[in-house]
């Protein structure tokens, strides 16, 4: 599916992916998984290297989209939270307006109206 979507889960060693044909499909795919996760999963504080983690500093979901001139996603922290941002390797955060979740904040970004 070349020309369609491509949604990639990240989560602890584990990768999933999911093709759709267009664009709100992948989004209303990526904000149902992403809020799914941030209700029912949480994160520890955890040490590593000599250093402590606390929760909100840890990416415990990274839902990516690909495709036509898509690279965006949402990452959702161990503490339940998340945030949106576009691109891939250099990730720029998208600021949500006031009353906005991050994934109205990248429907936004992406011009891309609910599918409600």
């Amino acid at each position: 599916m070349a020309s369609g979507y491509t949604l990639t889960l990240r989560r602890e060693g584990a990768t999933e992916k999911q093709h759709f044909a267009d664009l709100e499909a992948a989004l209303d795919a990526l904000e149902r998984e992403g809020r799914a996760f941030a209700n029912t999963e949480r994160r520890e504080t955890t040490q590593a290297f000599l250093r402590e983690y606390e929760p909100v500093q840890i990416v415990a979901l990274r839902a990516e989209l690909s495709g036509p001139g898509v690279r965006a996603g949402v990452d959702v922290r161990g503490d339940g939270s998340a945030e949106a941002y576009t691109g891939r390797l250099r990730r720029r955060l998208i600021a949500q307006q006031d009353g906005e979740s991050p994934y109205a904040a990248l429907r936004r970004t992406l011009a891309v109206s609910p599918g409600r």
